[in-house]
């Protein structure tokens, strides 16, 4: 696998291309997100005053910040990556220039961890306008989004190489994506699960994405982050080359 700095000029590309509708495109990542955050913090919040010492709406926010993270890397990479690979041949298009589908894959799953990097920060500027974090540790969550981008790109180009339409990413959400929020600590603790639970949890992505978020928000140290770190970059790398693979076996045909 060779990577050249055209990756670049690709990346460039699809950022000027979203900057028309920068807007629009931003709001539609952090929309749902911030249905979460504010309907289940006031609502749930009222009724259940603190989770482990903090506000109910302070617990959430940290969950929800990686949950839109991973919803805009996504969203790129499978629906505006699919439209770029199959239906407008954007992919095809730039190939017939000197550029390898390495730099290609490579410009994309930086991209959509780019988009992802602003929904979780446009969440976290929100976060800390409702007051739920003020401490230094929330500039850790900016790298910590860009990495959490890298994770779900990579899984949603995987998808990307096996769709065959727009109607397989359902299977995506449905099955993989909406367990994680339910299962990885987004709206309540881990330790409230049942054994087996958690250990599948702790088997997914979202779980230490969670596990790094949520106390930086609330200025604390995370528990053993270099772990948490480490299970992030290892997904993001090996998903990253399973999609390269895909791809090229997909175009090639």
């Amino acid at each position: 696998m060779r990577i050249s700095r055209s990756w670049i000029a690709v990346w460039r590309r699809n950022y000027l291309v979203w900057k028309k509708l920068a807007a629009e495109s931003v709001l539609g990542n952090i929309i749902e997100p911030l249905f979460y955050l504010v309907g289940f913090g006031m609502g749930i919040g009222a009724m259940v005053p603190e989770v482990q010492g903090v506000k109910y709406i302070a617990f959430l926010a940290g969950g929800t910040i990686c949950y839109s993270t991973m919803l805009a890397a996504s969203f790129e990479a499978l629906y505006s990556g699919f439209a770029r690979m199959h239906v407008q041949r954007t992919w095809e298009g730039i190939l017939n220039a000197p550029v390898g589908l390495e730099d290609v894959v490579f410009a994309e799953w930086v991209w959509a961890a780019s988009k992802s990097f602003l929904s979780g920060t446009a969440v976290l500027l929100v976060a800390i306008a409702l007051g739920l974090g003020r401490s230094w540790t929330m500039a850790l969550i900016l790298p910590l989004a860009f990495l959490i981008g890298l994770t779900f790109a990579g899984l949603g180009l995987i998808m990307t190489a096996l769709a065959k339409s727009y109607d397989f990413f359902m299977y995506w959400f449905t099955l993989a994506l909406t367990p994680m929020m339910l299962l990885c600590g987004v709206f309540y603790p881990l330790q409230n699960m049942p054994g087996w639970l958690q250990a599948l949890a702790s088997a997914l992505p979202l779980t230490h994405a969670i596990a790094l978020g949520r106390p930086l928000l609330l200025g604390r140290w995370p528990e053993a982050p270099l772990v948490n770190i480490a299970v992030l970059a290892a997904y993001g790398a090996v998903v990253f080359l399973v999609a390269l693979a895909l791809l090229r076996k997909r175009l090639a045909t």
